[in-house]
């Protein structure tokens, strides 16, 4: 089931009132969680993901396939060897992909910025 999560493209962003950040899901209609951190956001997120899915096939619906609701962007960056590694080995002690980790990443950073702006 986590390969699952970590397939379905999301978007997080900083809730406007009261702190922390909320994770959607666009391919699973409804499905979003939100959280104090960006880190809690996303175990959140993982377990509403599970709960749709579930849920979804307990009731005989479709499962739409990731990327199939959404209009991600492709975003290509390449790495030094060294961060590369460390960037691999935090993801998986997260449990996550190594993708989803960066958008997080990315959008924690974006949501400071606009904190402070």
């Amino acid at each position: 089931m986590n390969e699952e999560f970590s397939e379905y493209p999301c978007e997080i962003r900083p809730l406007s009132e009261g702190g922390g950040f909320l994770i959607v899901f666009p391919d699973l209609p409804g499905c979003m969680a939100d959280g104090a951190t960006i880190e809690e956001a996303v175990t959140n997120g993982r377990d509403a993901v599970k709960a749709w899915i579930l849920t979804a096939r307990e009731f005989g619906d479709t499962v739409p396939a990731p990327g199939s609701g959404g209009e991600p962007g492709k975003f290509v960056q390449r790495l030094p060897k060294s961060l590369h590694a460390k960037l691999a080995a935090r993801a998986r002690q997260e449990g996550m992909s190594l993708n989803f980790l960066m958008l997080a990443f990315i959008a924690e950073g974006l949501g400071r910025r606009e904190h402070h702006a």
